[in-house]
């Protein structure tokens, strides 16, 4: 029977790594679901992504106290490419496994108002991501060895969600 393979983020607290991660279990009527993770600044409301864990980097602000917070899990695409060479370390990718090309798209959080990057789900292409269309991100691979799957987050088009 073969052994299960340790999932591993690729980098830890940036997203939830299972899809039934409560964001709110204060706030039932909060949906529970794959989010990525920033945080927010307690004083000015700020949101940032990757996270920020020391002091606010507003430059109007320069607050330390920070708080935890899931964003948005539905954005616009407000651009994309496709990454047709496997891009040099520390990008995780086996060097003996025939490169795949895959699509990488900027997508605007309104309600963070920041632009987050990421790949498209496999098999989603720059064809399928018109800008403005409405993208979710949902839980991903980013590279697979004998010990371990290393997790990461993707965006899918969500059905009807092109303006």
């Amino acid at each position: 029977m073969a052994r299960e393979r340790e999932r591993t983020p690729v980098v830890d607290g940036w997203f939830t790594d299972h899809p039934d991660h409560p964001d709110h279990p204060e706030d039932p009527d909060r949906p529970a679901g794959f989010r990525l993770l920033g945080t927010r600044c307690r004083s000015c409301g700020s949101v940032f992504f990757p996270r920020q864990d020391s002091h606010c980097r507003n430059p109007a602000c320069g607050a330390s106290a920070l708080e935890p917070v899931p964003l948005s899990p539905r954005g616009r695409v407000w651009s994309c490419t496709d990454v047709r060479y496997r891009p040099p370390a520390p990008y995780a990718s086996d060097p003996g496994r025939p490169w795949e090309p895959y699509t990488l798209v900027a997508v605007e959080l309104a309600a963070e108002r920041m632009v987050v990057l990421g790949q498209a789900a496999p098999g989603v292409g720059v064809a399928d991501l018109p800008v403005g269309a409405e993208v979710e991100v949902v839980p991903g691979v980013l590279a697979e060895d004998d010990e371990r799957v290393w997790t990461t987050w993707h965006w899918r088009p969500v059905e009807g969600g092109a303006r």
